[in-house]
């Protein structure tokens, strides 16, 4: 008689703590103003921070977009009023083209948007804009305050990536508990490409920015283009406090201006902007807080595939299939 794999059941749920390259796409916006947002999981809750770092720590499971946020996307967003009606001339400082990351975009409008997708869904907002569209913490008196962060409410599902959440998606290895140099998955540095998601490549040494969906290899949860093609805005403040309006806020990742080495998309070097100003080089990408209730079936489904990819590694006791 076969025995039951208990090995097989007790590999995956040990896996349903990493993540595996697994996307769903969320719909937002209406009639020719619609479009999708595809996340990927970003599981290993409770990860150790990156020692030389001390970044991408994060206690519990999140997702991040896959792909940098596009012209496009900003473009229906501001068709439908997440910009309290201004043009996307006026919310990006440059346009590329539909398909190319939305960089020219301040972290006030990043995070505008932010908020726009929340309210598409009936969330509560990320960020305090008050009636003059000013930015503001969140108080004590306000539902969703979170002492620990000043910035983003609670209760929302959309907001822009903290820094560890943004490390963490583009550096950290689930399996080997360990943190790679470069976004590509490996200490090495990428090949420079003008395009392409091959492995160990970054769109870097180049004239111009690649569609969001071409800009580099993956990380090893799957997330395209943390290092190279546009520089990415982070919600954390550089003092890592966020407490401060008009503070300068994280920027990682590199860009497509990168000359020569390849050390400026790598995780040992980031800058800072403040938040009203709009680098041409600058975008960003979404993270997203799902119920646990709706995040368990895909961690559950991303582990299963990891299970099955990785049996002769982990779980030499199953069948093969």
């Amino acid at each position: 008689m076969n025995q039951f794999p208990w090995a097989c059941i007790a590999s995956s749920i040990a896996a349903l703590l990493l993540a595996a390259p697994h996307a769903v796409a969320d719909t937002f916006g209406s009639g020719s103003s619609a479009f999708e947002l595809v996340f990927v999981d970003i599981g290993a809750p409770g990860n150790p921070a990156d020692a030389p770092q001390r970044l991408g720590s994060v206690s519990r499971a999140f997702q991040i977009s896959k792909y940098e946020i596009s012209e496009s996307q900003i473009a229906k967003a501001a068709a439908l009023g997440a910009f309290s009606g201004r043009a996307i001339d006026d919310v990006l400082a440059v346009q590329r083209g539909p398909d190319r990351p939305a960089s020219g975009i301040s972290w006030f409008d990043a995070a505008r948007f932010a908020n726009w997708l929340n309210h598409q869904v009936g969330a509560q907002p990320a960020y305090n804009f008050d009636s003059l569209g000013r930015f503001q913490n969140w108080t004590p008196d306000d539902p969703g305050f979170d002492v620990n962060n000043l910035f983003r409410n609670s209760l929302a599902v959309y907001a822009l990536p903290t820094t560890d959440e943004w490390y963490k998606a583009a550096f950290y290895d689930p399996v080997s508990r360990s943190y790679s140099t470069y976004a590509t998955q490996s200490d090495d540095p990428p090949t420079p490409v003008t395009q392409g998601v091959d492995f160990g490549t970054a769109v870097y040494q180049q004239e111009g920015p690649a569609p969001v969906h071409l800009a580099g290899g993956q990380s090893y949860f799957g997330a395209v283009g943390q290092s190279g093609n546009v520089l990415e805005w982070h919600e954390t403040e550089f003092d890592f406090v966020n407490d401060t309006r008009t503070g300068a806020r994280n920027v990682l990742g590199g860009d497509w201006r990168v000359a020569g080495t390849a050390i400026g998309l790598s995780s040992s070097l980031g800058t800072g902007g403040v938040p009203d100003i709009q680098p041409l080089s600058t975008g960003f990408r979404v993270a997203k807080v799902p119920e646990p209730s709706c995040l368990a079936p895909a961690l559950f489904a991303a582990a299963c595939s990891m299970s099955r990819r990785r049996r002769a590694r982990h779980c030499p006791a199953c069948p093969a299939v």
